[in-house]
């Protein structure tokens, strides 16, 4: 039996096991996919010793701290300087990147001739992956932070910027199921028709920040379709395809 499993904290919002688990069930593939929460990325070698894996997710927050423990990134992975995707192999434990694939299929068909720039609300792995994705696809992007070293503030986004960055796409845990009644702080009352807000967020399916962008007559989308995508990526990597 193949062993998978997705490395995070915390997983209960996690999309992967049950995903995978009906897969293999639907597909009569002999594997099983578990959930690995760790407290801390040390203990990830630790995790390696005790099961045979043949390949693992990794999410929030250690899309970053995971990658000095791999032996070597794909090219896309060490662009975006994130891994979400690991694939055990007798050469070692080789990082990938499957978020950008994902996100970049699932934005794709909402994107309009007007949406030319875009705001990235975040700066951590997610964040890299839709920046890749964004510069991929044509379209200029700018970082949104609360560290003015990394972005924007969420002060600075002035009535002009907002304005000029017609796609902004929320790569925070803000409003992800339990807290549920919070968004990210940027000016909603300047948000238009000719706006598209992207959320990563997949529960709950409309987030506090999508319910605000639609109020106003933006064209909405949360994760659910970046995840399918991505995890299709992440299947053909652990199998070679």
């Amino acid at each position: 039996m193949q062993s998978f499993g997705i490395i995070g904290k915390p997983l209960h919002h996690s999309f992967s096991a049950k995903y995978f688990s009906e897969k293999f069930a639907d597909e009569n593939i002999d594997a099983e996919y578990k959930l690995y929460p760790l407290d801390r990325i040390e203990d990830f070698a630790a995790l390696c010793e005790q099961a045979a894996f043949t390949g693992i997710n990794v999410t929030l927050p250690y899309k970053e701290q995971i990658i000095p423990y791999l032996t070597r990134l794909d090219d896309t992975a060490r662009k975006i300087g994130a891994v979400n995707v690991v694939h055990f192999t007798k050469d070692g434990l080789i990082g990938y990147n499957t978020d950008a694939i994902g996100f970049m299929e699932s934005i794709r068909p909402l994107l309009q001739p007007n949406h030319r720039k875009a705001l990235i609300l975040g700066t951590g792995g997610a964040a890299k992956a839709v920046h890749y994705g964004l510069q991929q696809l044509g379209i200029a992007t700018q970082f949104v932070s609360r560290n003015p070293l990394k972005g924007l503030t969420y002060d600075a986004l002035s009535k002009e910027i907002m304005k000029e960055y017609t796609v902004i796409v929320n790569c925070t845990p803000v409003g992800m199921y339990p807290d549920t009644d919070v968004c990210p702080a940027i000016p909603y009352q300047e948000i238009t028709a000719a706006h598209l807000l992207y959320d990563v967020i997949y529960n709950p399916q409309k987030t506090l920040f999508l319910k605000k962008g639609e109020a106003q007559g933006a064209t909405i989308a949360n994760g659910i379709q970046m995840l399918y995508g991505q995890a299709e990526a992440a299947w053909k990597i652990w199998n070679n395809r």
